[in-house]
């Protein structure tokens, strides 16, 4: 894309940014981070299996719609989930994985400024919102891995615009059904980084991490938008619940919820004697 077309853009974002000033926005503590090398895996991804690359449905500057080894630059991905997922109020089975370090609900995001989740027109899931750029040889692709309640998505090793392929960052969103019994100290929605090493792109000098309904509203990361957040991510993971709250994944159990995990282990084992027996 030509220096006046991004100028243009860049506006624009600007613009929306302004006309939802008044909308509501819930800052998420850097607190809320743990962690993440050793929790899941060694690396610190939720999981090593990461899955097909992407291969681009739409987008803005170098899509490359159809090709097949995912390189690209602002593309999306239309995915069928193939269950249900509730977002800021509303339900969908359709989920758009974008190139620039988010999913969208309802349509693509092409958008390479990281104005925040509330500069995006569609609800959205932020990661990490930044201008990635996947077409150099040395960045790696985005990927993902669909399984029947649960949706991995991974930014492994990605570069930025303009075909920059070094310094590299790798992250990872888990995205889970509304049937899926989430086990305990984990949550619905999971935000996981191994290392990151980068927010500056020839566009923009900073990243957003959070969600956005669309129309305004948010829940942002807190340093989102603002310079020297790469470095908060780095080996850091995050679980919220399906009310957008952090999940803390050393809490215990309520007494009551104890008693039903205990009460469910038990009538396990009875079964599980009874056929051995």
């Amino acid at each position: 894309m030509n220096t006046s077309l991004r100028t243009l853009a860049l506006a624009a974002a600007a613009g929306l940014a302004m006309a939802s000033a008044g909308a509501a926005t819930v800052t998420i503590p850097q607190s809320a981070l743990k962690a993440s090398p050793g929790v899941y895996t060694p690396g610190g991804y939720y999981t090593n299996d990461l899955g097909a690359n992407i291969v681009t449905t739409g987008g803005g500057n170098a899509a490359n719609i159809g090709q097949a080894d995912g390189r690209n630059d602002d593309g999306y991905m239309q995915l069928n989930l193939g269950f249900d997922f509730s977002f800021f109020g509303t339900t969908y089975n359709s989920v758009y994985i974008n190139n620039n370090g988010n999913v969208s609900f309802g349509g693509g995001i092409s958008a390479f400024i990281p104005s925040g989740p509330t500069g995006a027109n569609a609800p959205v899931i932020s990661p990490y919102f930044s201008d990635v750029d996947t077409r150099a040889s040395a960045s790696g692709v985005v990927h993902y891995k669909l399984a029947a309640n649960e949706l991995v998505v991974t930014w492994d090793n990605v570069g930025y615009f303009d075909s920059n392929g070094a310094p590299l960052n790798s992250f990872q969103l888990v995205l889970r059904s509304d049937a899926l019994s989430v086990p305990v100290g984990e949550g619905k929605i999971g935000f996981f980084y191994e290392q990151m090493l980068w927010e500056n792109t020839d566009t923009s000098q900073v990243a957003a991490v959070g969600f956005g309904d669309g129309l305004g509203n948010a829940e942002v990361l807190q340093g989102s938008t603002q310079a020297g957040l790469f470095p908060a991510l780095n080996n850091k993971y995050v679980w919220f619940d399906a009310n957008l709250d952090v999940v803390d994944p050393n809490e215990v159990p309520e007494p009551t919820t104890l008693a039903l995990v205990l009460a469910a282990l038990g009538a396990a084992g009875f079964s599980t004697r009874r056929r051995t027996s």
